[in-house]
């Protein structure tokens, strides 16, 4: 059975959250540390961007009076508000199991993912949505091949980049959403909040109250090591993890 690094994070800033993960994959794909899955959330609620996703999408102005922080993503997709949530990102290669490309790692790893939504009560599911709108820039009002639903509401996305044989893909499991704020995070206009109540679901949507961090991160973790045939063992970040980290924070903060 392969073994696993497993890290737990405690609420951390947006930015060093972003340089944690790439530092994880760069040292992944210079072969220095072994698979990792990580969790975490965050200090402040903070607005994700896709590594492609233009800063228009966001009201920086309202984001700096709520006190929201806005960070780049080192992974694609659409923009996301990070507040009460727990955060995952898995590292892994082809050497360790994952198929390659994108939809069929999506597929085995969100895979895990569902396992785990099942286990906290909530019958998600890796299913083709409707297209979603197309022009927004909320990710939770766009449908992927890596959405999990529960019916026809999206539950959680996932984003990716793969570097040389090596996968970072992180995504979120949301406890619940502040849809107003959502909305105006992402410049959606009227009915914005509407829009996203009706086609986004929560964990306290599914289960009337919400399962506390601890029983999420549980879940996560069994999910992953019976999903996938793995254990888990606890460590740390590497000194060398961390010193890249440090010395790339700076580079994805675009408002704190």
């Amino acid at each position: 059975m392969q073994t696993w690094r497993f890290i737990q994070d405690g609420p951390q800033d947006g930015a060093w959250n972003m340089a944690v993960d790439r530092a994880v994959l760069a040292s992944h794909v210079a072969g220095e540390t072994p698979p990792t899955l990580r969790v975490y959330w965050w200090r402040v609620p903070t607005v994700t961007l896709g590594r492609f996703q233009s800063v228009n999408d966001v009201d920086l102005m309202y984001c700096t009076m709520r006190g929201f922080d806005v960070v780049r993503r080192p992974t694609g997709g659409r923009g996301v508000l990070h507040d009460d949530e727990v955060t995952y990102s898995v590292v892994a290669g082809t050497a360790d199991g994952l198929p390659r490309g994108v939809s069929a790692s999506y597929k085995l790893l969100c895979g895990a993912l569902a396992t785990a939504y099942r286990s906290l009560g909530v019958p998600a599911a890796l299913t083709a949505r409707a297209k979603g709108d197309k022009g927004a820039g909320a990710c939770y009002l766009h449908a992927t091949p890596a959405d999990l639903s529960l019916g026809a509401a999206k539950l959680s996305g996932s984003a990716q980049v793969w570097e040389h044989e090596s996968v970072l893909q992180h995504g979120s499991f949301v406890r619940s959403r502040d849809v107003d704020a959502e909305a105006s995070v992402f410049r959606l206009g009227e009915g914005g909040s509407g829009r996203l109540r009706a086609g986004t679901a929560t964990l306290t949507d599914a289960l009337g109250v919400a399962p506390g961090r601890e029983s999420v991160i549980a879940a996560v973790r069994d999910a992953f090591e019976s999903a996938l045939g793995i254990r888990l063992e606890d460590g740390p970040l590497t000194d060398a993890e961390r010193r890249s980290a440090e010395a790339s924070v700076d580079g994805f903060r675009l408002v704190s």
